[in-house]
């Protein structure tokens, strides 16, 4: 489990050290601009603690607010935050532009495995020597190979080629 650095986020009570800051209440109230002590005063009688919130503005804005609620809401908020991020892989898969016809299904098969996962997946073909001069065939066997997993994929961006090599990005159908 990661540990959450927000208590270096904040200045709060003794480490505020501004000479005048502008004050709001726990409840959202404006209580003007006051000298730290007087703040600190307040936050005392209602037990709770002087927060600076926002450091950059002039004054520097302080809120009276219970600090370690605050601090307990912020980590539960970047808990539910990096727990609803989904992550995508790119896979690979390579080609050749002389591929045999069982060789293409076999990677198609795998191929289809990694969309139904969720993850994309970049086709590529890398062209040796003369086969240079055949890129059609190898756009072929491109088409040829999305035929095979069409049921589960969609063309991210189409086959194209970049100098000896074409790609081709495939994701998951939803």
């Amino acid at each position: 489990m990661e540990v959450f650095n927000i208590a270096n986020e904040h200045q709060i009570n003794e480490q505020i050290r501004d000479k005048s800051i502008r004050v709001i209440s726990d409840d959202g109230e404006q209580l003007g601009i006051l000298s730290v002590r007087e703040a600190m005063n307040i936050a005392d009688e209602k037990g709770l603690d002087l927060v600076k919130v926002s450091p950059s503005a002039n004054p520097p804005v302080c809120k009276i607010m219970d600090y370690g609620k605050f601090r307990f809401e912020q980590s539960k908020k970047l808990k539910e935050a990096k727990k609803n991020q989904k992550i995508i892989v790119l896979k690979e898969m390579r080609l050749s532009a002389t591929i045999d016809k069982h060789d293409l299904e076999v990677k198609a098969k795998s191929v289809s495995k990694f969309l139904i996962a969720g993850d994309k997946v970049k086709v590529s073909i890398r062209f040796k020597g003369r086969q240079m001069t055949h890129t059609e065939q190898g756009l072929q066997v491109m088409k040829g190979f999305f035929a095979m997993v069409e049921e589960s994929a969609v063309i991210e961006k189409s086959a194209k080629l970049e100098g000896r090599n074409m790609f081709m990005i495939l994701a998951p159908k939803n």
